[in-house]
């Protein structure tokens, strides 16, 4: 005779099991690669903590991505791993350091027009993670990581790409090239390029298309070969954030499958253009608008995902590469309330925006915890069900449980570099600087610390109050933990200074962006 269970018993035992469920570490993994997600990764450029809604900011109309911050998660403590350009957008792609994998420099602070170095071959990128686990990937945007043909982005994973191969202003369409400066210095004429130089700096802030010869440019994959093509030379910036939403509209609207669109914006890197539809609508000016149009382009990307019906199947983050360039004053943007920016590592050059969104998966919330652009690699790879590289070090890890679960991030430390250094380190709500410096000329001058000096960033993210002298257990804790972490890198020789191999440079004359 069959036993007959009561109705209630095997109810319990349903929910028993399906709570177990979600406690299988296993088992999760396989639900989040059945529903993974389509990935937009959207990298504005030297974008200010201090400069949109959601952040603070009263004076920069921010409606879409303060939308997308209201049903998502914000993040208050996420970094970069270094406050220029290229070693930045170099750990974003790779998940490493930029002193394991060379992308740095110690003269040379990131890569310019004409370089024949750039990403690394034997590195793993986010798209060729993505690419091998069956995802389209698109680059639409700034590149900067090498402009010789053999390190466009089609090189290291991405399907196509449309956009611009370095830094808005980095292509003078007068007066001397990158090099020749170099050698000028080098020469003694010191004088004479920092006079150069000094002439420049006064066009930012009127800037004329005429100025520049940045070539826009398209290239793609097709089978083992690379179609690469100029469409125009100098690009129209003022149309640059216009065509890019264009692009990226089109691609969301032909996937045919799983896709990764990785959005590296222009602006707000000075020179600053916007479209003559956003020209004087921001209390904040010329950057406003630009920053407003930025914001038009994120709402223009989230539509396209409604009406193709795959909103609630894509994970949209929102980021910047550093800090805002602040001696580019009006122009520049604005780190409050954190301390200085680009260039530096104080909070204002390193921690930036970030916005995670993906409707009815990621939980949303303010998270006040330690993340960092690297742990995106870590990330959007476990979300999508890549492989990751198992022969070397990876810096990123997964943030995926405090997105989807809330739980606290796994991220519990952070090391500060600036050209190669280790500058600073965080654990928890503190920060230790060995070494401050200023940027682009701009104070306090270059002081290496013996006792370091010690910040609680929780109660003082600016950076306003030394208390080493209270808390001696806590400077000496993170001095061995920032020892600890020393000790585990290999320092890769630095990629960006080859350049200067057939030059003779002294040691302070150092190129950045």
């Amino acid at each position: 005779m069959t036993a007959r269970i009561p109705l209630f018993a095997i109810l319990f035992l349903c929910a028993a099991v399906a709570a177990d469920a979600l406690e299988d570490p296993a088992l999760e993994d396989q639900a989040l690669q059945d529903q993974r997600p389509n990935v937009i990764l959207m990298f504005a450029d030297d974008l200010g903590y201090g400069d949109l809604g959601s952040y603070g900011a009263q004076d920069i109309a921010t409606p879409n991505l303060d939308t997308l911050a209201a049903g998502g998660q914000r993040w208050t403590d996420f970094y970069v791993a270094a406050p220029v350009c290229s070693p930045s957008r170099g750990a974003l792609l790779t998940g490493r350091l930029p002193v394991r994998t060379g992308l740095y420099g110690r003269q040379i602070r990131v890569l310019f027009p004409g370089d024949s170095e750039g990403m690394p071959h034997s590195e793993v990128t986010l798209a060729e993670v993505l690419r091998d686990a069956g995802y389209q990937t698109a680059i639409v945007g700034k590149w900067h990581l090498g402009d010789a043909s053999h390190r466009l982005p089609t090189r290291h994973g991405f399907d196509e790409w449309f956009g611009i191969p370095y830094s808005n202003d980095m292509d003078w369409a007068d007066g001397v090239s990158f090099d020749e400066a170099l050698r000028m210095r080098a020469a003694g004429r010191g004088d004479e390029v920092t006079a150069l130089y000094a002439a420049r700096y006064q066009r930012y802030f009127d800037p004329r298309l005429e100025f520049w010869n940045v070539p826009l440019m398209r290239s793609r994959r097709i089978g083992p070969s690379f179609e690469d093509s100029v469409v125009e030379r100098p690009t129209d910036q003022r149309t640059l954030t216009r065509r890019y939403t264009e692009e990226a509209v089109r691609i969301i609207e032909r996937a045919e499958k799983p896709f990764f669109l990785y959005m590296p914006y222009t602006m707000p890197h000075t020179p600053i253009f916007r479209s003559e539809a956003f020209a004087g609508r921001s209390a904040r000016g010329r950057y406003g608008d630009v920053i407003e149009e930025i914001d038009w382009s994120v709402g223009e990307v989230i539509k396209t995902l409604k009406k193709q019906g795959i909103e609630r199947d894509t994970l949209v983050v929102f980021t910047s590469d550093n800090g805002p360039w602040l001696t580019m004053r009006e122009h520049g943007g604005s780190a409050s309330p954190l301390r200085h920016g680009k260039g530096t590592t104080f909070e204002g050059g390193v921690r930036v925006p970030a916005i995670f969104s993906w409707p009815g998966t990621v939980e949303p919330a303010v998270i006040e915890a330690i993340g960092m652009a690297a742990d995106l690699f870590t990330t959007i790879a476990k979300l999508a069900g890549g492989t990751l590289p198992d022969d070397r070090e990876i810096d990123g890890v997964d943030l995926s449980r405090t997105l989807l679960r809330g739980e606290p991030s796994p991220r519990r430390w952070l090391a500060y570099y600036r050209a190669g250094e280790l500058t600073a380190f965080r654990s928890g709500d503190y920060k230790i600087h060995f070494v401050t410096e200023g940027a682009y000329g701009d104070p306090p001058p270059r002081q290496q610390h013996d006792e370091p000096l010690l910040y609680n960033l929780r109660e003082d993210p600016g950076e306003q109050i030394e208390i080493s002298a209270a808390h001696p257990g806590v400077v000496a804790r993170l001095v061995r933990e920032a020892e600890r972490h020393k000790a585990s890198i290999t320092l890769a020789e630095p990629i960006f200074d080859q350049r200067l191999a057939t030059l003779v440079i002294t040691n302070d004359q150092k190129g950045g962006h």
